[in-house]
């Protein structure tokens, strides 16, 4: 008798969009190229004015629903998006997130496919993200200590030696099981950023999960951000760990910062351009001083939160 072979897990992507243009449609092309079927793309669209319907008319399984900028939430708006899905996987994306080759979705179920040492399930398996062509050298550098050439699987077990990078994990593209999704309640409905961090922290930490690391899956995203984007960005970041102590409660993240600092003006030696190393020491000062103003902004007046955030709609809402 033959022995019947497992059903394939079909798999959605997720993707909130905003102002879409050409890197979306290159993002869209390459996904209509992977060897992975992938059932519906769910596009969670903000303006429903910027979206012009007839640019992707010939894209296949297209499904595309509209929020106001004033309805968005970087958790909740993905949990719309997910309420879309029925497929076993939940593949999360950013507008601006490239596909690097045909293998990305393929490679994002395998990492599910994984347990940690313990056999602690993997919930959720996120890629590698590679520097675009205009990315600026030490970003380039930032973007291979945050993301290196070899694959991980993290657990509670990683806390004394990975600290805070334990629960590191990114929605620019990252796959989830939907049924463990749905039995955690999803990302955090009303936070101001990191949902993706937040959710990871919660299935390690209290939930005996795991969180893949999927280096063979690769896509093309980086930001060549200024000082002040670094300073509200990390703002953004410290509120949101302020606002989860159940999550980061105990963690310290400024030793791994630190770290970071050290290891990339020791590379920009190596590359014999030490006269990068001051522009890095003070972007690094405006990333610590958005944390710092972040992690206490509890005692700051509403005004200085104002200026000091990226996310105005988020404190509108408070």
């Amino acid at each position: 008798m033959e022995e019947k072979q497992p059903t394939a897990k079909t798999v959605d992507i997720i993707i909130p969009v905003y102002k879409p243009d050409k890197t979306l449609k290159h993002l869209l092309k390459r996904l209509g190229e992977q060897s992975y079927p992938i059932e519906k793309i769910i596009i969670m669209n903000t303006g429903k004015s910027y979206w012009k319907d007839e640019e992707y008319a010939l894209i296949p399984n297209l499904e595309v629903h509209h929020v106001t900028k004033e309805e968005f939430d970087h958790g909740g708006t993905r949990n719309q998006g997910a309420g879309y899905s029925e497929s076993d996987v939940m593949v999360f994306m950013t507008d601006d997130a490239v596909p690097a080759h045909k293998n990305l979705i393929e490679e994002l179920v395998k990492g599910l496919d994984q347990t940690g040492n313990n056999q602690e399930p993997v919930v959720a398996a996120y890629a590698r993200q590679l520097p675009n062509p205009d990315c600026a050298l030490t970003e380039q550098y930032t973007r291979s200590f945050n993301y290196p050439e070899k694959s991980r699987v993290k657990t509670k077990a990683d806390l004394p030696e990975l600290g805070i990078k334990t629960f590191f994990a990114s929605n620019v593209c990252c796959a989830y099981d939907r049924s463990a999704f749905a039995a955690s309640g999803g990302f955090t409905n009303h936070t101001i950023f990191n949902e993706d961090m937040i959710y990871a922290g919660n299935a390690i930490r209290y939930k005996d999960q795991a969180v893949a690391y999927v280096a063979e899956a690769k896509v093309y995203h980086s930001h060549n951000y200024g000082c002040l984007t670094q300073f509200h960005r990390n703002f953004d970041l410290a509120v949101s760990q302020t606002d989860h102590p159940e999550v980061f409660g105990g963690i310290r993240s400024e030793k791994e910062g630190i770290r970071l600092v050290k290891r990339t003006c020791t590379w920009l030696i190596s590359q014999r351009k030490p006269w990068l190393i001051p522009g890095v020491i003070i972007k690094s000062g405006f990333k610590y001083m958005g944390y710092l103003m972040g992690k206490r902004y509890k005692h700051l007046p509403f005004w200085l939160i104002k200026a000091c955030t990226m996310n105005l709609a988020y404190w509108k809402k408070q």
